[in-house]
């Protein structure tokens, strides 16, 4: 899979929008890098990184230096000779020196323990940083601005920095680091992750050609595409979500007198984490347990609200006598008509109509056990 296949899937998965607003849709024209005319006396710059097996980590750095305007021509030296470093303008992943003043970014050495909280004051992460995590850290600010079409004092810049920082750029960092995501053996193997698949491009330990030149360049390709279609979808989908959320929190007894319900104007908004966020700064202070919306068949769907961000849980799941049942099995067992489906372990169902809906939230509301009152030490 080369560049240019790579890059002609781009328009097709993510259409450029129309311009609208002070911001910059992001799309392929974008971020393409353009040719600046070159003379005689011009010199692209140079990138230095090692040979050899490559990893994640730096395709990644390479890769974002090259959607900058200064390194949209830079040539890539792959090397560990000294004197070659030496004559590059940035050097990323080999060195042994992190030294920003003279752009060298490595963090193989023994000294180095720097992560985004300690390079960054205030922010919260505290894996330690590989090559990209650096280069991001760095040139990230600029280069989402670019991207994004705005300044880098836009506060949507900062948002998505964070975000992207999170939920893409900090995973690459804590892989090529070796630090595991849980404690203990996990319960399954996980080999289909952005760095797994770039270490794939590498040649086989038997293959007759073990030259890493175009799994490299290769890899820049999938890691370029992978970063943009997330921030794509950050700036296009996560960020417009949290509005709608907003607003539906705003009118949540309106939806039910609990404020235990909300309703999403548009299905399949991604509302959990926006929920989570905002929630916490609800007044009067609620739990919100369900989720109420219409599908892409224009039914309705009542979701439980997890219990936290990732987990599988619900706060309240539906009644455990509803789940896999379907249609006038589900009718029957639960009183409520035109229900649609229960998924079998109880987070999530269907109904044909938004009154339906409720009925299955309200339902479950009713038979929810009452807390314990609490017990008072001095009565015996």
């Amino acid at each position: 899979m080369g560049r240019r296949l790579l890059c002609s899937l781009l328009p097709r998965l993510f259409p450029p929008p129309s311009v609208r607003g002070r911001h910059r849709m992001l799309s392929l024209e974008s971020v393409q890098p353009s040719k600046r005319p070159r003379s005689s006396l011009m010199v692209p710059p140079r990138i230095g990184t090692h040979n050899g097996t490559f990893h994640c980590d730096e395709a990644l750095a390479c890769a974002l230096l090259r959607l900058l305007p200064q390194y949209r021509d830079a040539e890539i030296v792959r090397t560990r000779d000294p004197k070659k470093l030496a004559s590059c303008d940035i050097v990323v992943d080999v060195g042994g020196e992190y030294d920003p003043q003279r752009h060298r970014y490595d963090h193989h050495q023994r000294s180095f323990t720097e992560t985004m909280s300690s390079l960054s004051p205030g922010k919260p992460w505290q894996t330690k940083l590989s090559s990209a995590g650096l280069i991001y850290l760095h040139f990230g600010h600029k280069l989402l601005a670019q991207l994004l079409g705005t300044s880098e004092e836009d506060s949507m810049v900062g948002t998505l920095y964070d975000k992207m920082y999170e939920n893409f750029v900090e995973e690459v960092d804590a892989v090529d680091n070796g630090i595991s995501q849980w404690e203990g053996e996990p319960r399954y193997a996980l080999t289909t992750t952005l760095s797994a698949r770039v270490a794939r491009l590498n040649p086989t330990w038997n293959q007759p050609n073990q030259d890493t030149e175009a799994g490299f360049k290769c890899a820049m390709d999938l890691v370029q595409e992978e970063f943009l279609q997330r921030l794509y979808f950050y700036q296009h989908s996560w960020l417009p979500a949290r509005a709608l959320v907003e607003e539906a929190l705003a009118q949540r007894f309106q939806v039910d007198p609990s404020g235990e319900i909300i309703e999403l104007s548009k299905g399949g908004c991604p509302w959990k984490e926006h929920l989570y966020h905002l929630e916490s700064g609800l007044s009067p202070p609620v739990t919100i347990t369900f989720v109420i919306y219409t599908d892409q068949a224009g039914q309705w769907r009542v979701q439980c609200v997890p219990k936290e961000l990732h987990s599988f849980q619900s706060r309240l799941p539906l009644p455990e006598s509803w789940r896999g049942l379907r249609d006038e099995a589900l009718d029957q067992i639960s009183g409520i008509p035109d229900c649609v489906f229960v998924h079998a372990s109880g987070f999530i169902g269907g109904h044909r109509t938004r009154e339906g809906a409720l009925s299955m939230a309200h339902a479950t509301l009713a038979q929810r056990p009452a807390p314990m009152p609490p017990i008072n030490p001095l009565i015996q």
